[in-house]
């Protein structure tokens, strides 16, 4: 299996499209073409991890945050960063980075700290807008099956937990083909009337090249018409952070402490306790101050986040409780939902866990 592969799989979960424009999710060492032996999966990537992935001959690092997240003007060793990718690249190990586009999908890293929580009824927080299209397009009836077939194996259609949406009305297309043309249906010079059917179809617009590609091979008209609509709705299978309810209302302190135990956190720093029993949570890994407002907007008892400043925790004006448990974390299961991903579509794929603790912050207790 190529390196590739990998990356290309994980990719359908969480589109590179999707990373926040800040980021640098990605590829970030080595060459995709080359075979893969092993991989390493990490919440982080530093001179340690590269040496773990070299005394366990993997060939391949996979981690949440990308050790290169702003221009690199020269490598001369002179800090960590230069450091780890000199190291990679001497040892012809790839590094690809896989960040704020998990982060933002339904599958990502806060759906796995949802889980964690035991969490039901989830959705995403902040669904993000205008990241959708729509296509419509026009087609003799008697290849309808076959481009709507065409057009759904592309990604169209994919609407939450449904698949294949479309909408169809019939109708008459008319047309008349010139001397130059070679047409399917119809002769030149002469007006033809043929039975269609306008089709539409939503799909992320990440995917409009496929979507047109597969569009015109299975279409059978030489000139074949459509329109593509950019859509401001939100998409509800893509956004930040994500808010669900427990099973049965608890205390707030009761909360506390399954959330500690949950996330196995040695300290949660948290604003007052709201003064009701808590049954709907809101939450965002890593960095999350930003979802604060419409953690409040959506009634959300707690806010399970990270990295707080001190002015941030007043915003909280006691109509939520902000619980801050760490960036680190917030995020190192991040690793089991990136194993888990790889097995289930590569059953003999040899998942290795990196033993090093990346996390820079220590507790003295």
């Amino acid at each position: 299996m190529k390196i590739k592969e990998v990356i290309n799989y994980l990719e359908s979960i969480a589109p590179r499209a999707y990373q926040e424009p800040y980021d640098n999710s990605g590829l970030l060492t080595g060459n995709a073409d080359n075979e893969l032996s092993n991989a390493l999966i990490t919440l982080d990537c530093t001179e340690e991890v590269v040496q773990e992935a070299i005394d366990k001959k993997c060939n391949l690092i996979i981690a949440h945050h990308p050790i290169v997240f702003k221009g690199l003007k020269k490598l001369t060793g002179s800090n960590y960063v230069e450091r780890t990718i000199i190291s990679a690249i001497k040892n012809d190990i790839a590094i690809y980075a896989i960040h704020t586009n998990l982060d933002n999908v339904n599958r990502g890293v806060n759906k796995k700290i949802a889980e964690k929580l035991g969490l039901q009824n989830v959705r995403i927080l902040l669904p993000k807008q205008d990241s959708l299209s729509k296509l419509v397009t026009f087609i003799p009836q008697t290849h309808a099956n076959e481009v709507l077939s065409a057009l759904h194996d592309a990604g169209a259609g994919q609407i939450g937990n449904y698949k294949n949406c479309s909408f169809i009305v019939e109708g008459t297309g008319s047309f008349q083909p010139n001397e130059m043309a070679n047409p399917n249906i119809g002769e030149a010079g002469k007006q033809e009337k043929v039975d269609e059917i306008r089709a539409e179809v939503i799909f992320p617009n990440h995917l409009e090249k496929n979507i047109l590609k597969a569009l015109k091979q299975s279409h059978p008209y030489e000139e074949v018409a459509y329109y593509i609509s950019s859509l401001h709705n939100e998409n509800q299978e893509v956004g930040s952070g994500m808010i669900g309810e427990l099973p049965e209302s608890l205390e707030p302190k009761a909360f506390l402490a399954h959330l500690k135990k949950s996330m196995a956190l040695k300290v949660i720093r948290h604003t007052p306790l709201v003064n009701r029993n808590v049954k709907k949570i809101a939450l965002c890994g890593g960095s999350g101050s930003f979802l604060l407002k419409n953690a409040i907007q959506a009634g959300a008892d707690f806010y399970v986040s990270a990295d707080f400043k001190y002015h941030e925790f007043f915003d909280a004006e006691n109509r939520l409780t902000i619980a801050d448990i760490g960036h680190y974390e917030s995020e190192v299961y991040t690793k089991d939902l990136i194993g888990e991903l790889l097995t289930k579509k590569f059953p003999t794929f040899a998942v290795n866990f990196s033993g090093t603790i990346t996390n820079p912050i220590s507790y003295y207790l």
